[in-house]
């Protein structure tokens, strides 16, 4: 019985380490919406404990919508705000929310996959 708690807390303690290595290793990059066609673009993230999956629809090289279809969290629900806030900037390398710098981070990089196609982390 012993051995196998000592073996989950090994295991949570190397997906926690995971965990703050892959939210850490994100990188926000700005997006040139010029470059964006007209269309429904889909992206997601994962780095274990948090997760997004959102949809963001470009009319005339202007994000006019972001769904957030999904958003798997811990404390981080203060970060579902940050699609209403890129639609008002228009680019996507806003401010993450205090207290909700994980899931900040996770749903930018789903904007940022969707709109690139492109990661900034292996997930």
């Amino acid at each position: 019985m012993v051995a196998l708690a000592l073996a989950a807390g090994v295991y949570l303690l190397g997906n926690l380490r995971n965990y703050k290595k892959d939210v850490d290793a994100i990188q926000i990059q700005s997006v040139d919406l010029t470059l964006i066609e007209d269309g429904e673009y889909f992206g997601d993230c994962d780095v274990g404990l948090v997760s997004a999956r959102v949809r963001v629809v470009v009319k005339s090289h202007v994000i006019t919508e972001i769904e957030l279809l999904e958003h798997n969290n811990g404390r981080g629900t203060a970060a579902e705000t940050l699609p209403s806030e890129i639609v008002r900037e228009q680019r996507i390398d806003v401010d993450a929310i205090s207290g909700a710098t994980a899931s900040s981070k996770v749903i930018l990089e789903s904007v940022y996959n969707a709109l690139t196609g492109k990661r900034t982390i292996d997930n």
